[in-house]
């Protein structure tokens, strides 16, 4: 068989990690969005993301962003349990017993399709207690825009759930480094809480993020 131009009969092998936007998404009916593993969608504008930002902080002021991490987290929490079950049902192993890079990035692809953008972890600071992230694209700060601070707060609890999870043990994540800071990307750190928390005292005393990694 020529390997090249073999085709895949879809009615009998699973397609993994389809990144194509057509072939996860699906429409079920009028106003009706759903993924291939059949999780309700939404599509929606920049100028709902902005105005859903701008109205909590608004309404919460320095709270909002607590508030946006704990949303975050919750969403983490659910999808990574998720994700779980589905990874055995897919590839007969559970996460653990998989090749951890290969894991993640099967974890992190339906993101990607769905508009959440692009990742790169860094693990080479495990040992350290500490992981890099850099997010490229993100759908929050790429909506805001420049606005001087960091804003992607979804993402840093996303992250904190995920390796929570995987690590067995509790972590926290902070941004250190944003699109919306007039940056090329954002960058977060995971890591314990009491080292999150020296970063967030930097960071909120003006540290960049080449900074802030030096000092952890």
């Amino acid at each position: 068989m020529d390997l090249f131009t073999a085709k895949i009969d879809r009615e009998t092998h699973t397609l993994h990690n389809v990144y194509r936007r057509d072939r996860f998404l699906h429409r079920e009916g009028p106003g009706h969005l759903q993924s291939v593993f059949g999780q309700r969608m939404m599509m929606v504008s920049e100028d709902f993301i902005v105005g859903y930002q701008v109205a909590l902080e608004e309404e919460l002021g320095d709270a909002a962003s607590d508030i946006m991490y704990r949303c975050g987290f919750e969403w983490g929490k659910k999808d990574i349990r998720s994700f779980a079950k589905r990874y055995v049902e897919e590839f007969g192993k559970k996460i653990n017993e998989a090749n951890f890079g290969s894991m993640l990035e099967t974890w992190w692809w339906p993101f990607q399709a769905s508009g959440w953008g692009a990742w790169r972890y860094d693990l080479s600071h495990r040992k350290e207690g500490l992981i890099y992230i850099d997010l490229f694209d993100s759908a929050v700060a790429q909506s805001i825009g420049n606005i001087g601070k960091v804003a992607c707060h979804y993402y840093a609890g996303l992250f904190a759930a995920v390796f929570t999870h995987l690590a067995k043990r509790e972590l926290s994540t902070i941004e250190i480094q944003c699109y919306s800071m007039g940056e090329d990307f954002c960058k977060f750190v995971v890591g314990s809480s009491k080292r999150i928390n020296a970063a967030q005292f930097w960071v909120q005393e003006g540290a960049r993020a080449n900074e802030v990694i030096a000092r952890l």
